[in-house]
């Protein structure tokens, strides 16, 4: 059975207070794990365009289903490894906030540095990635299908409306902030791992908008020459708000209400000093 509503939300307060204290107390641990969750999510754009670019340069149909069936490890890591990316964190540090375990300026404080630190670990992993050349990779005379299918995939986001990337980046985060929600309400580690990689899963194979993942991506082009830092940008600035409407408002906001009980931070327990003697009028 899943964990009761009230459970998971008090385990979601916890984590915004816990965030919230590592920003504070120890910032440099808290942007290296931001670093590491934007590393985490490029391993999955690479093993994405590794397995499914030959399919795609074959015109397979089974391509959209591969991307997203790979994809699954970028949450995987997320949440086994620990790391704080910014897309889960929108539902989380809400939840927190609304719940009364966290104010506006740690949600946004949290978010802000989760975000600055996804770019740096995605740019970082991107330029080892490049420098290693396995995109770049060709078989038999063939252009390298990884590579093709970055720059494949960074002209559809670059083709895309203002309206369509940010409203694939709502329905995006809907989703991977649904299957982290999911996590919290199973206590079984299987369990944790299907309803990540179906969510992931969905929102891949779909065409939506993730904007971590297109830090990679679109660093991927610019070191290959088939995207420019404005088009970089661009995206961001419309899918970093949809990813943000779409975790927060979208799930954050309707689950921070689905229990009638307020998230509190657990009483001080005060223990009596058993060295002072008390009086016998007292024992009285």
């Amino acid at each position: 059975m899943p964990v009761p509503y009230a459970d998971a939300l008090d385990d979601a307060c916890t984590q915004a207070s816990e965030k919230s204290s590592t920003l504070l107390s120890a910032p440099i641990r808290f942007f290296t794990q931001a670093m590491l969750a934007g590393a985490f999510v490029g391993v999955a754009v690479v093993l994405m365009v590794s397995t499914a670019g030959p399919l795609a340069a074959a015109g397979s149909p089974a391509t959209k289903l591969v991307q997203g069936t790979v994809f699954g490890i970028a949450l995987t890591l997320v949440v086994f490894a620990g790391a704080e990316l910014f897309t889960s964190n929108n539902m989380t540090m809400l939840i927190g906030w609304l719940r009364g375990r966290a104010n506006a300026a740690q949600a946004i404080g949290v978010n802000l540095a989760a975000l600055i630190g996804n770019f740096a670990g995605s740019l970082l992993f991107a330029a080892i990635v490049n420098a290693s050349g396995v995109l770049n990779t060709s078989v038999k005379g063939k252009p390298p299908a990884g590579a093709g299918m970055i720059a494949t995939i960074v002209a559809g986001k670059v083709g895309a409306t203002d309206g369509q990337l940010f409203w694939r980046a709502v329905l995006c985060n809907m989703l991977v902030c649904l299957g982290i929600w999911m996590a919290m309400r199973t206590k079984n580690d299987a369990a944790k791992l299907v309803v990540l990689f179906w969510v992931l899963m969905a929102f891949i194979s779909s065409g939506f908008e993730h904007s971590i993942a297109n830090m990679t991506i679109f660093a991927l082009a610019i070191f290959q020459h088939t995207a420019t830092w404005g088009q970089f940008g661009h995206n961001l600035l419309l899918t970093v708000p949809g990813n943000l409407v779409g975790g927060a408002l979208v799930v954050g906001l309707p689950y921070a209400f689905s229990s009638g009980r307020r998230s509190e931070a657990p009483a001080e327990i005060t223990v009596p000093d058993a060295a002072v003697p008390v009086p016998a009028s007292a024992a009285a």
